[in-house]
């Protein structure tokens, strides 16, 4: 008889995680989880608790690989200006990339949820709020370092520029190629304001 293959748990995660990348998660049923990832529901509920708790650890893995470029340009470029900058750029290609599901997932996994998945909406948008709070810290760099003009209003740059981000997710699942979403960034960062003269 036939050993059973051992369950690969790293797999099955990286399943489940395009599949809720895919369709977001009230769309995204056990049902086509299991058969996704080839095990039965009860492997599931032993290997990851719940549907909700297999999306955190999901999410956070999608932080971790596919949405990892936003962290390391904010925490790698010496001006925010250029940090920001690279973030766009890098997202145009990651959400255009033909590699994976469109779009960003953390903006995206929780679209049209219903009020028993509020706790999915708040994790999301923690993760959103905290990137958020990423470009304001970058941006008040340059404020601090004379980069921006006196009375900048930071947190509306930081604002404008997650709007951004967030639209750019959405664009990339209507289908905006690579190309469109570069425009975009490149539009945007015309509103970066000038530093004023000395």
């Amino acid at each position: 008889m036939a050993r059973q293959r051992a369950f690969d748990r790293e797999a099955a995660l990286e399943t489940a995680l395009l599949a809720f990348w895919r369709h977001g998660y009230e769309a995204t049923s056990v049902a086509e989880l299991t058969a996704a990832m080839g095990i039965k529901p009860p492997s599931l509920y032993a290997a990851f608790g719940d549907k909700r708790r297999l999306f955190e650890e999901a999410v956070r893995r999608y932080q971790e690989t596919y949405g990892a470029f936003s962290t390391r340009a904010l925490a790698e470029e010496p001006t925010g200006r250029a940090a920001v900058e690279r973030v766009l750029r890098e997202a145009a290609a990651e959400y255009a990339s033909p590699d994976h599901p469109a779009g960003c997932l953390v903006i995206t996994g929780a679209v049209n949820c219903g009020p028993e998945s509020a706790e999915v909406e708040e994790l999301l948008r923690g993760f959103r709020e905290d990137a958020k709070a990423a470009f304001k810290r970058r941006i008040d760099d340059d404020l601090a370092a004379g980069r921006l003009p006196a009375g900048t209003d930071t947190a509306g740059l930081a604002t404008f520029y997650a709007a951004v981000i967030q639209g750019m997710s959405t664009q990339s699942r209507d289908g905006a190629s690579h190309a469109d979403l570069l425009r975009v960034a490149d539009l945007a960062m015309s509103a970066w304001p000038a530093a004023s003269e000395p």
